[in-house]
């Protein structure tokens, strides 16, 4: 139960963050990737002050902690290479954020701030998630095959 809670409120806090920032308002990201015309440079400072908020957590959690509070172990990643389907995921996650001025983080929060089309975009979204699963799924079938 304590990692439930601490898990929802690790997302309303950011949920809260993104909010204040305006970062749920699409407009204001799409401003962003319009550099020639009405550029808003706002994103690069929220996402600049979570990168080094992030990174001091990081030192201080792996410098002083052995495990996590409510769990084992830390379960990180165990990839360390750059291949074609991180590069092609983050192309593709790239492309709709500036289509839709959504990212999966601020979509979420925007609901609550009552963009209407947030609730197409996660529709879409969770969509292109079981797609992407079940060619997946299939292409690891196909080479084991």
């Amino acid at each position: 139960m304590a990692k439930i809670v601490s898990a929802l409120a690790a997302g309303a806090l950011f949920g809260i963050g993104i909010a204040i920032s305006g970062m749920a308002n699409p407009a204001k990201v799409l401003n962003f990737f319009d550099v020639a015309g009405t550029w808003d440079p706002s994103l690069i400072f929220v996402m600049g002050g979570a990168l080094v908020t992030a990174a001091i957590g990081y030192r201080v959690l792996f410098g002083a902690a052995k495990k996590p509070v409510f769990e084992t172990q830390f379960h990180l990643p165990a990839a360390r290479q750059i291949d074609a389907r991180l590069v092609g995921g983050s192309a593709l996650f790239g492309v709709g954020w500036g289509i839709a001025g959504f990212c999966p983080g601020g979509a979420v929060p925007a609901l609550g701030v009552g963009f209407a089309p947030t609730a197409t975009f996660l529709a879409a979204m969770l969509a292109g998630i079981l797609v992407a699963r079940f060619l997946q799924e299939r292409a690891l079938k196909a080479a084991t095959a």
